[in-house]
């Protein structure tokens, strides 16, 4: 009997001093994983402070968030940079190719009615709202499977972007509050873009609109809803009717490369500097008032495009230069119209984002601040670029070649250089 009860009192300790001991191993060995999901909870309780701050009920922003945990995919999204940045005519060439300019054409076909009065009533061009529509999900069929709310949260907890993506999941929960989509329903990009044309969830609030008056703004699965929304986002933005987003322009010999991107000018007085349509067209009366900004999108070899007000509009809607003009050169395939004259340099090579920095730091201290060495040939690196090359005599266009980094190289080992 004392042997049974010694057995027992034993095999009682051994049952809870093995798992202790694993325990305090496990302890010894957390993963990183750990402390990710206790900073997680940590983002998650201040950001529920400040959700009811705002008027949200915290009973129900806690349970929309119960459970959640960053989501890996998003985060290598978000965190993607390609090694080379990607030539303008190859993004072109997928925005405007043969599949998606013919499934626009019978998408504007099967839906002319509905997109004929949009047209009508906002003046957007009906060509223009499908090009974005085809842009945005290949017209209704790609809108992404992602749980925003969990994107958001994602976003918000890994701080890059904190404040955008707790905006955004803010609005996000106001629509939940209102009815306007169930939690199941809302699903998008990785990056919180939802429905047919991508808004996202501040830009439904301030834009969506009901388009076939079910007293719904159902961008998901309503074509009426999400067309009229996009239509109504422009139109609210300075669309203007009538107008063209862009004329392609030769430009004479000794033409001021300079003023490129940053100087609004009216028509007449681009004219006065040398700029005509490619065309062969003379420019109209009306169209000499009409103010616009140069865009070299491939420097002084490739296209010169004179853009105005719409082209501006386009970029509201995504601030990329390639994006807009996808928007502009798929509205005019859709609608049987010819695209660029001017052939693209494509014997240009890609620079590389550490050629790019590199070439960021030379025109530092070559006096020309880039604004940053990051990496990106934005508007800034352009600008340096375009003093840079003022200064030693070429054609200020600003692109960013390896003929540029090249001479900014032998520039920097001359004696006396800076």
């Amino acid at each position: 009997m004392r042997i049974h009860i010694y057995l027992f009192i034993m095999s009682f300790v051994l049952l809870f001093a093995l798992p202790a001991n694993q325990t305090i191993a496990q302890e010894n060995n957390k993963p990183e994983l750990s402390e990710r999901d206790s900073s997680f909870e940590r983002w998650r309780e201040q950001f529920i402070q400040k959700a009811v701050a705002r008027g949200h009920q915290e009973s129900v922003v806690r349970e929309l968030l119960l459970g959640l945990t960053p989501d890996e995919k998003v985060l290598e999204r978000d965190r993607f940079q390609p090694e080379f940045t990607r030539p303008i005519w190859e993004y072109l060439r997928s925005a405007v190719s043969d599949l998606r300019v013919a499934n626009g054409k019978a998408a504007l076909k099967q839906h002319q009615e509905l997109l004929h009065h949009l047209q009508d009533e906002t003046g957007v061009p009906a060509t223009v709202i499908t090009a974005i529509w085809g842009l945005e999900s290949a017209y209704g069929k790609i809108q992404g499977d992602f749980d925003i709310i969990r994107s958001l949260a994602t976003l918000a907890h890994d701080g890059r972007r904190r404040n955008w993506a707790e905006g955004e999941l803010l609005a996000a929960i106001t629509m939940l509050e209102q009815g306007d989509v169930s939690r199941q329903n809302l699903t998008g990009a990785w990056a919180g873009a939802m429905g047919q044309t991508q808004f996202l969830p501040s830009t439904y609030l301030a834009y969506a609109v009901d388009g076939d008056g079910d007293g719904k703004k159902d961008i998901w699965n309503s074509k009426a809803d999400a067309l009229a929304s996009t239509a109504n986002y422009l139109r609210r933005h300075g669309w203007q009717a009538n107008k063209d987003w862009g004329v392609e322009v030769k430009l004479k010999p000794g033409f001021a490369y300079e003023l490129a991107d940053d100087t609004v000018l009216s028509i007449g007085s681009w004219q006065a500097r040398g700029a005509e349509p490619y065309s062969g067209r003379k420019w109209q009366q009306a169209e000499l008032g009409d103010a616009a900004r140069l865009l070299l999108p491939a420097g002084a070899l490739g296209p010169k495009i004179l853009t105005g007000k719409n082209f501006r509009v386009f970029k509201r809607y995504n601030n990329s230069t390639a994006y807009a003009l996808g928007v502009g050169l798929l509205s005019r395939a859709i609608a049987g119209k010819d695209g660029l004259s001017e052939s693209w340099p494509k014997h240009q090579k890609p620079l590389s984002r550490a050629q790019i920095k590199e070439m960021q730091s030379l025109l530092k201290q070559a006096g020309h601040d880039p604004g940053g060495v990051d990496g990106m040939a934005g508007p800034n690196t352009r600008r340096a670029l375009r003093a840079y090359q003022h200064q030693i005599g070429l054609i200020p266009d600003g692109f960013a070649s390896t003929q540029m980094l090249e001479n900014l190289r032998v520039n920097h080992k001359k004696p006396g250089a800076h």
